[in-house]
């Protein structure tokens, strides 16, 4: 498991993210009166969500490599020529 963690840590995210929130959704529309395919296709698009927030956080860790492989000798972070 903790292999898994370290080799995929978006999809770890996703799937903790999307457990959280799911289980958020569910307690808060427990009492709403929703169908059952209604119910799904919320804990669906919840899960595409989560995703997609992983996906933006993940921009982050992004742009932070580019800023380390673009910084030259003298800490100047310039692209090179």
């Amino acid at each position: 498991m903790r292999e898994f963690t370290q080799r995929h840590p978006y999809l770890t995210a996703w799937g903790v993210l999307t457990v959280g929130m799911v289980a958020i959704l569910l307690w808060a529309a427990r009492d709403a009166g929703l169908l059952p395919g209604q119910m799904a296709a919320l804990v669906v698009a919840t899960i595409l969500l989560a995703g997609a927030c992983v996906w933006i956080i993940s921009w982050e860790d992004d742009a932070e490599e580019h800023d380390v492989e673009y910084q030259d000798s003298d800490g100047a972070g310039r692209p090179p020529s």
